[in-house]
């Protein structure tokens, strides 16, 4: 019997034990319809998504083992150990065609977790029922990677063997967690701020997100932060009357507070880019590896036609490299203004200083540090 017929029968199993009620977890008071509903129409459940068929033109069609754990089924449950040989690690490469399913959480391990390792090394514990998303929201990439990679170059000196560190996508736990699991390039000698635990009962991914469809119920924020009706008003919450980006607008929310300094990080950015390492850089959010060297119409803008990885960004120095880093920790949580919005600030706010001992930061001299 294949791998991966066993993994197909353990999964019908355990399918079971969800159904019968072994796998002990909290539905809130929906019922088994209801949660299935949910779940089907949640992106853990889209088969069409770039995550799951990202692999599907492969010859053979299997996905990594760098990518199976949170990119399978069963490349989770070989993570887990409930397949597989080695917990903690996984050990094949799954076909493709699986998505996050009832038994990638609901499994006896799963259930059993107490502690989570991130890519930076640092552990977390004292989980409650929320390891499964600490572990695929993590990203893959820590701010000691940078660290590792600058060793013993000058801060504008150009590195032949840099290049752009992605932390990949989702990163809501480390931006959660903060210091506590250093996903984000912390410069030495600053602090920074760790878990933010939000208010009791609220403090977990699951207390706020729903575990089956994944959304906030912006009801759930109302009672706290007035005027939230629906979703677009949860971006407008703040609590803290600190002006963090200068502009003397302390009624507007945090979020735009962040997206502010994360715009002036880009365009500080691409002052050094060109003014000290005279290679101008560009950004494109949406395709890999996201930064760019030749900028055809010369408008500081991603092109289509610029954005190819054969056009990637070579012309790194550790200054531009750990900055471009956190640059990009802070655009791949589209939440971190509420899952932890002081940690992103102070990366944020870090990385412009950074760069102002180059070139001029205008916005420097007003901005906040939380």
């Amino acid at each position: 019997m294949t791998t991966q017929k066993a993994a197909a029968i353990l999964t019908f199993l355990l399918a079971f034990v969800v159904l019968l009620g072994g796998a002990t977890t909290t539905f809130r008071s929906d019922s088994l319809v209801e949660l299935t509903g949910k779940w089907s129409g949640s992106a853990h459940a889209d088969r069409t998504a770039r995550s799951f068929t990202y692999w599907n033109a492969d010859d053979p069609p299997v996905i990594p083992v760098d990518c199976a754990k949170c990119h399978s089924n069963y490349g989770f449950l070989d993570y887990l150990g409930e397949i597989g040989e080695n917990p903690g690690e996984v050990d094949h490469e799954p076909l493709v065609g699986s998505v996050v399913s009832c038994t990638t959480c609901h499994n006896v391990t799963a259930h059993a977790m107490t502690q989570v390792t991130f890519p930076s090394g640092l552990q977390v514990s004292a989980l409650g029922g929320e390891g499964e998303c600490l572990i695929c929201h993590q990203g893959t990439q820590a701010g000691a990677d940078v660290d590792e990679a600058i060793a013993g170059l000058m801060d504008d000196e150009i590195g032949e063997a840099l290049s752009f560190i992605n932390v990949h996508y989702g990163v809501a736990s480390a931006t959660q967690w903060g210091a506590e699991v250093a996903g984000g390039y912390q410069y030495p000698g600053r602090s920074y701020v760790g878990f933010y635990g939000h208010v009791a009962g609220y403090r977990t991914c699951i207390d706020c997100h729903d575990p089956h469809n994944l959304m906030v119920d912006p009801q759930d924020c109302s009672p706290c932060h007035y005027g939230v009706v629906d979703a677009a008003d949860l971006v407008t919450i703040r609590t803290d009357p600190r002006d963090y980006d200068g502009d003397g607008d302390t009624d507007e929310g945090i979020a735009a507070e962040i997206e502010a300094l994360r715009q002036a990080l880009l365009q500080a950015m691409k002052d050094y880019a060109a003014a000290v390492i005279e290679a101008p850089i560009v950004y494109g959010p949406d395709r890999f590896p996201y930064f760019f060297a030749v900028d055809l119409d010369a408008d500081g803008q991603p092109n289509p036609l610029e954005l190819h990885f054969g056009n990637r960004y070579v012309t790194w120095t550790p200054r531009l490299l750990r900055t471009a880093y956190n640059y990009q920790f802070a655009s791949k949580d589209s939440g971190n203004y509420t899952h932890n919005p002081r940690y992103v600030l102070q990366l944020l706010y870090d990385s412009l200083e950074d760069l102002g001992e180059r070139v001029p930061v205008p916005a420097l001299s007003s901005l906040t540090r939380p």
